[in-house]
């Protein structure tokens, strides 16, 4: 009964979380479906863009976990104090980093056509590039603003207005990309700035809530505008950065499968951006799941009710293994289905994007209980070793492995996903393993 209460405790944390996470993947969904209209070439421009963007701004991400572990813990004990100094330093934190990797990608940019990707798929995702890395700046200060109040269980306003700048995002990708409403038609260019737009909007409505409701007053700043605490941005990269790195080791091993699927030709590129899309949706799911469990295990830190915690683990890998099975089956049922929304007259794209899709649909479990484990572990404050465990499991079995099926062998372009599937695994396995036997302080 203990394991089916706590289930249901934090399958209600999670369920605001997961929705809004959901919402976030929709517009990348509805960004390719609209920019796939364009045809075969832009679609694989979007994705060779999306692909070095998302270096950065997984990065980023990863090291704003920091947030949810800082804020979870000190709400479970209490301290208000520390959760406004938390807030207000990670949103200058935020700021900082953003600035950082939109500098390196505009001196970057033009390596892009020396990366051996098609030229002119190269050469048309460089302009959307620089646009949508001026957005990691308000796109990060948002995730920040968004843990924090995650953190102190107040997901449902943070969902609607997140939830109104993904539909904003819409509206602004009809407008820029086709040139409705007597606007230019941008093409490409369009949906980067109707990004930035919107997350710069995203953040000023994140800030009037903050500002309007007296509930959240003694969790936020009282000046926003005061010397930066360096020992307190020391603590938050101290758990942030390595759990940054962690995210970048297996995000990034999907970047550079798609990188090396550009090797093979444009319309092998495409196909990944349709099958990351399906995929992470249903991703976002557990993702959510491994949010909430964060808060819950960082919450329980805190109090110093650390003897239940195994019920929680528990509770965590049996939730994400229910919903990992339902994505999974839906992939391996309807995976062709799926790839033919996107895209017309490319049967080769759908070819590659429904193989793809296969195998996303297998390895659902484990990438399920690899996330839900890192969140347990995050919410331990146990960062860096979950980091050199992705490396070894991505970067060091996975993405060789799946290199060796693509190029040495007949199994060809999906080889590089089975590699992805074979570093999830083993993830999997070590991080289970860690999170069971792991002692708290």
């Amino acid at each position: 009964m203990t394991i089916y209460k706590e289930s249901r405790t934090i399958f209600l944390l999670a369920l605001p979380l997961i929705i809004g996470q959901v919402g976030q993947m929709l517009l990348g969904l509805v960004d390719s479906i609209m920019v796939a209209k364009l045809g075969v070439t832009e679609l694989a421009a979007l994705t060779l863009a999306n692909n070095l963007f998302f270096v950065p701004f997984i990065f980023g991400i990863g090291i704003m976990t920091c947030v949810s572990i800082r804020v979870s813990t000190a709400k479970g004990a209490g301290n208000a104090a520390e959760v406004r100094s938390v807030c207000r330093n990670s949103t200058y934190l935020a700021l900082m980093i953003g600035t950082v990797f939109f500098l390196l990608a505009w001196v970057g940019n033009g390596l892009i056509e020396h990366m051996k990707q098609d030229p002119i798929v190269a050469s048309r995702s460089r302009g959307y590039f620089i646009i949508i890395c001026a957005s990691l700046i308000p796109g990060l200060v948002a995730i920040s603003l968004k843990n924090h109040v995650d953190a102190l269980d107040r997901m449902w306003t943070a969902f609607a207005i997140s939830i109104a700048a993904v539909i904003l995002n819409i509206f602004l990708n009809w407008v820029l990309i086709y040139g409705n409403l007597g606007a230019p038609a941008m093409g490409l260019e369009g949906a980067g700035y109707a990004t930035l737009i919107s997350r710069i909007i995203l953040v000023l409505a994140m800030l009037v809530w903050f500002a309007k409701d007296t509930s959240l007053a003694k969790w936020t700043p009282y000046r926003w505008f005061i010397r930066l605490d360096t020992r307190e941005i020391k603590s938050l990269l101290r758990l942030g950065f390595p759990a940054g790195l962690q995210t970048l080791t297996e995000v990034g091993a999907f970047v550079m499968s798609g990188i090396i699927l550009g090797w093979i030709s444009k319309e092998a590129l495409a196909a990944q951006q349709i099958a990351l899309v399906c995929a992470g949706i249903a991703f976002m799911i557990p993702l959510g799941i491994s949010i909430a469990l964060t808060i819950r295990v960082g919450e329980k830190v805190g109090r110093n009710q650390t003897s239940n915690l195994h019920a929680t683990y528990l509770s965590g890998w049996s939730l994400t293994l229910v919903f990992s099975i339902l994505t999974g089956m839906s992939f391996l049922l309807f995976g062709g289905q799926m790839a033919q929304q996107f895209i017309d007259d490319a049967p080769l794209v759908i070819a590659y994007a429904t193989s793809f899709l296969m195998v996303a649909g297998i390895f659902q479990i484990v990438d399920g209980q690899q996330v839900a484990s890192i969140g347990m572990l995050r919410g331990l404050h146990d960062t860096t070793k979950p980091a050199v465990i992705g490396f070894f499991s991505y970067w060091i079995i996975g993405i060789p492995f799946g290199y060796w099926l693509a190029f040495h062998t007949s199994v060809g372009a999906v080889g590089i996903w089975w590699g992805l599937a074979l570093g999830l695994t083993i993830a999997s396995i070590l991080l289970g393993v860690r999170l069971w036997r792991f002692k708290v302080k």
